[in-house]
């Protein structure tokens, strides 16, 4: 059974910066992802990472903010999130696949596992 935790989160400024983790057991996935979600909106897609080859996917509202990287034995990952915005306040979940996804990336159908999210606000 595989298991996703992620940490990190927190209340920071606007402007300020916060590194959330994901760490993986029960399998190495071939991809991972970060969403987020506020209540009463739809889950959407931060970021995705590819494992075998690390490459990158991110949505336009936080390209050149957030990174998403790995540690080289595929089993922690990292979302660096600098110059946060209030708008990007929200629970922040990781994601895993084994097998893809074989499909569009920012789809939450698209995933296996997830964690049970870690908030993030960002107020003054």
């Amino acid at each position: 059974q595989v298991q996703l935790a992620e940490s990190g989160g927190g209340s920071v400024q606007p402007g300020g910066s916060l590194r959330l983790s994901c760490e993986v057991s029960g399998w190495t996935p071939n991809a991972m992802v970060w969403f987020r979600q506020n209540p009463g909106k739809e889950r959407e897609g931060v970021a995705a990472i590819f494992t075998a080859n690390s490459k990158t996917y991110y949505d336009d509202s936080v390209k050149g903010r957030f990174t998403i990287s790995q540690e080289n034995h595929k089993k922690t990952f990292y979302l660096q999130m600098n110059g946060l915005k209030p708008e990007d306040t929200a629970m922040y979940f990781c994601a895993a696949s084994r097998y893809g996804p074989f499909g569009i990336w920012n789809s939450a159908t698209m995933w296996e596992a997830w964690g049970q999210g870690t908030q993030v606000t960002v107020s003054s």
